[in-house]
C-alpha cells in the first residue's frame, strides 16, 4: 500500500512539474502576442498535462496496470522543450542505436 502511495505521489509531482515547465515556456510568446500572462501559462500548462495524462491512460489501457517503466516512458516523452511525439521518440531511439553501433 505504501508503494502505491509513493507511486501516486511521484506521478502527481511529475504532473505538477510538467505544468510548470509547459507554462514557463510560453511567457515570452504570450507577452508578444498580447495574451495575458496567466492565460498563456495556464493554457500551455494544461496542454502539457493533457499530453502526459493521455500517455498514462494509454499505458494503463494496455494491461490495466501502470508499471514504473511505463510511467517513466510517458514522462520521458516530455522533455525540456515540451511534448515529443511518438514518431520523434522512435527517431531519437533509432539515432541513439545507430550511434552506439557506429561507436563499436
Amino acid at each position: 500500500m505504501a508503494m502505491k502511495k509513493q507511486l501516486l505521489t511521484n506521478i502527481l509531482m511529475r504532473i505538477l512539474a510538467t505544468f510548470a515547465a509547459s507554462g514557463l515556456g510560453v511567457v515570452g510568446a504570450g507577452a508578444i502576442a498580447g495574451v495575458p500572462l496567466w492565460k498563456a501559462m495556464f493554457m500551455a500548462g494544461i496542454a502539457g498535462v493533457a499530453t502526459v495524462v493521455e500517455g498514462l491512460s494509454r499505458a494503463f489501457l494496455d494491461d490495466g496496470k501502470l508499471t514504473l517503466s511505463e510511467i517513466n516512458n510517458v514522462f520521458n516523452k516530455f522533455d525540456k522543450k515540451g511534448a515529443v511525439s511518438d514518431e520523434e521518440t522512435a527517431a531519437q531511439s533509432k539515432r541513439k542505436a545507430s550511434s552506439v553501433t557506429k561507436a563499436d
